[in-house]
């Protein structure tokens, strides 16, 4: 492997620039080329990857510097990034967005990183020269970022597109790769502060074919192809090789909860499962009339306040999950499953029951009530983690907590940075149940991977514990 990877950044002055629409358009528009593209995106967002991974046509994976470190996002870029393919590495926020004041974990750290070139994303809506003076600040700022184009989104017309590309040619020396017009029938609602997940979107193919026309017509494919091409080695220090795993005796099975209500997984997550010798068996919670025959279960997020009628309306699957986590089932979950294993979901004052096996009550706000990185420090007993441990994690929900019987469950993470279930704390265990509203990368937290398989090959063993101290 000599490095030299096709690969771009695709970046912004700021958020909602429009930088997913372009990544969207130009994978499809080179893969309609017959060109292999493998997508990334950086930070910790599942939809923004989600619809990249339909892009692409393969998954998509996240490069997170925060969550997983420096080593496993080489590590991931290097083991997913392959001969033979392009990557196009998504950007969030503004390009030097990151946590602090030097801007780490931010889309500049990463473009540096991988030594891949970016192309930034202007929104051009009601600025002219002024953008040039933010495209050469960006320059300025940091001149290790190697900017290589700019590609201009939102343009009013012909005359608004020929000042901006102007002034930024001639002033910042970079070419205008693109200059998309303000468009109304763009197919890409948005909820929150991102795009719907293509899960809930009944015109996927729609959208993303009108994403290509957008690129094939407005961008130049060519020159960023060039671009692509035109890149330093890609060497890690370390080869970040994937470790390996022995082979165990019997293979548990790990249910994963996958449909159109819970679809927030990390496709490492579900690797690392599956490398340390578990079988993975896909449950809708909207669909299947039972829990099947299982030795643990995940449930990651998603949007269960978009579902409640049906979620609540499954009755015999949510008491067969109730009735097997009374027994004993190693339950792990995140956000949108945390709710799910809650009483009850209330929406505008019309209340929805959920699976019961955890008793708290959860109500749907119209601002969030936790968004952001998480880090945890596991200070009680719970089925997974050892006390003492430190997990780093994000959050992003609407719902908060309207009552907690803390006499019936307890919870095992104090909150060092961010919201969790009162502010202070996070982690609500009760039997083999752990739920939280973080959500963790197993390339950042390997140790979670072995708990839960564990957990599993125990109690497929018939040791079913109520409450294992770790």
């Amino acid at each position: 492997m000599t490095g030299y990877w096709p690969r771009l950044v695709i970046a912004a002055l700021r958020g909602g620039a429009g930088k997913t629409t372009l990544s969207l358009g130009l994978i499809m528009a080179w893969k309609k080329r017959g060109l292999k593209v493998t997508p990334f995106k950086k930070g910790p967002d599942f939809i923004d990857a989600a619809w990249l991974s339909l892009a692409a046509d393969r998954s998509c994976h996240n490069l997170d510097t925060f969550l997983m470190g420096r080593s496993g996002a080489l590590r991931s870029f290097w083991l997913h990034a392959g001969l033979g393919s392009i990557s196009v590495v998504e950007g969030n926020r503004g390009l030097y967005d990151g946590m602090d004041l030097e801007g780490s974990q931010s889309t500049a750290e990463l473009a540096k990183l991988l030594r891949a070139p970016v192309i930034l994303v202007v929104d051009s809506d009601k600025v002219t020269r002024t953008a040039a003076a933010m495209v050469l600040g960006c320059r300025k700022l940091d001149p290790e970022v190697d900017i290589r184009g700019v590609i201009l989104n939102r343009v009013a017309g012909s005359r608004h597109e020929d000042i901006l590309r102007m002034s930024i040619e001639q002033s910042c020396n970079l070419p205008v790769l693109g200059a998309v017009p303000r468009m109304e029938d763009f197919p890409f609602p948005e909820r929150h502060l991102g795009l719907i997940p293509p899960q809930e979107h009944f015109w996927v193919e729609r959208a993303l074919g009108r994403a290509a026309e957008v690129a094939e017509k407005y961008l130049d494919l060519d020159r960023l192809l060039e671009i692509s091409k035109n890149v330093s080695p890609f060497l890690p220090e370390e080869k970040p090789w994937a470790p390996r795993y022995r082979k165990i005796l019997g293979q548990p099975i790990i249910g994963v909860v996958k449909d159109s209500a819970f679809q927030f997984y990390y496709p490492e997550n579900l690797q690392a499962l599956s490398d340390r010798g578990a079988k993975l068996m896909e449950v809708s919670a909207v669909q299947e009339k039972e829990l099947p025959q299982i030795d643990a279960l995940y449930i990651g997020g998603g949007f269960p306040e978009t579902h409640p009628q049906p979620l609540a309306e499954n009755i015999r699957f949510r008491n067969s999950l109730r009735e097997a986590a009374e027994n004993g089932l190693p339950i792990y979950a995140e956000c949108g499953g945390l709710i799910y294993l809650g009483e009850s979901l209330t929406i505008e004052e019309q209340n929805y029951p959920m699976v019961g096996a955890l008793p708290l009550a959860f109500g749907m706000e119209k601002r969030p009530q936790g968004h952001g990185y998480t880090l945890l420090e596991v200070e009680k007993a719970n089925p997974f983690f050892p006390v003492g441990t430190l997990l780093k994690g994000h959050e992003f929900h609407y719902s908060r907590v309207l009552w907690l019987k803390e006499g019936e469950a307890h919870l095992c993470y104090r909150v060092k940075r961010g919201a969790g279930i009162d502010g202070k704390r996070d982690g609500l265990c009760r039997k083999n149940i752990l739920a939280t509203y973080s959500h963790l990368h197993a390339l950042g937290a390997e140790e979670w991977a072995d708990a839960l398989v564990k957990k599993a090959m125990l109690y497929r063993a018939g040791e079913r514990a109520s409450l294992a101290v770790v």
